[in-house]
């Protein structure tokens, strides 16, 4: 009987990925994904990039939205750490994003590094 030899891989077939996350750092993204899995805030983090600031009054006229409903959806975004309270005017508030945090969910897919990168390509594919 002939026997044949098998020539074994030096190296492993398969891409070694990322390296695992640790638990809260998993947790933190999960939470932010889970703030934009709602197309209204998907829409409010897309105006936020196209800005430094945007009023509440700008997004409840453009999403045509009452005030209380936007808010709901400002708190979802703020308590996530997605956007800041950049600063108040009267009864107004304006809002930010937060850059690292959007950062980090760009690193975190795999994506640009830099919140520009990924919101660039966003606000060319949704109108406001």
């Amino acid at each position: 009987m002939q026997t044949k030899r098998l020539k074994v891989l030096e190296q492993p077939c398969c891409a070694p990925g990322a390296p695992p996350l640790r638990p809260e750092i998993a947790e933190g993204l999960a939470r932010r994904f889970k703030a934009l899995s709602d197309p209204t805030r998907v829409a409010i983090v897309n105006r936020l990039a196209g800005a430094d600031e945007v009023c509440v009054c700008d997004f409840t006229l453009r999403l045509q939205l009452s005030q209380p409903t936007v808010s709901h959806h400002l708190r979802v975004l703020r308590e996530a750490g997605l956007i800041e309270v950049s600063r108040k005017r009267g009864t107004w508030v304006f809002y930010r994003l937060v850059p690292e945090a959007v950062e980090q969910l760009a690193f975190a897919l795999g994506g640009a590094p830099t919140p520009e990168g990924v919101l660039a390509t966003a606000e060319r594919t949704v109108a406001w």
